[in-house]
């Protein structure tokens, strides 16, 4: 949108949260750039701007320490010392911090709405298949032995 003067209009900014953007299909995503280096740290994709913006920040409080801008400095919880961390850790620690309050909010938001209220068991991961066993394998179906195919071999009449 340009004016008489040649000026661009830009649309208003409505990112709710610092270091957090919307998708044009409607997904929160969060990144940052990690200092005194110009690549960015991707922290993930999320269906709510409040999980993306505690992914910004746990990623934030880890990069720059007690003294960074948080978007919701009354609900970090620091698991320990502020040790440098590589980014890959970084992006972990803020991933998981996302997804998990991307599924409180949207397990929340599905309550309220009246939806089908799922449970959760505690330890989903003891169901997982030990990958280090060989699977039985699946019995077959009793069919009839198939006859066996003429042999051409070297006997011709």
């Amino acid at each position: 949108m340009d004016d008489p003067n040649g000026v661009v209009k830009r649309k208003p900014d409505t990112r709710p949260y610092k270091g957090i953007r919307m998708r044009k299909w409607g997904k929160w995503v969060a990144e940052i750039r990690e200092p005194n280096k110009r690549s960015r740290i991707w922290l993930g994709s999320y269906s709510t701007p409040v999980a993306a913006a505690r992914a910004y920040d746990t990623a934030v409080y880890y990069l720059r320490g007690p003294s960074a801008r948080l978007n919701f400095p009354e609900l970090l919880v620091s698991d320990g010392g502020l040790d440098e961390l590589s980014a890959a850790s970084i992006r972990k620690k803020a991933t998981e911090v996302g997804a998990r309050v991307d599924a409180e909010t949207c397990g929340a938001a599905a309550r309220d709405r009246g939806g089908p209220r799922l449970e959760v068991k505690a330890c989903w991961f003891e169901e997982k298949p030990d990958l280090n066993k060989k699977p039985k394998p699946e019995p077959e179906p009793e069919s009839e032995p198939e006859p066996e195919p003429e042999s051409e071999g070297p006997n011709r009449e």
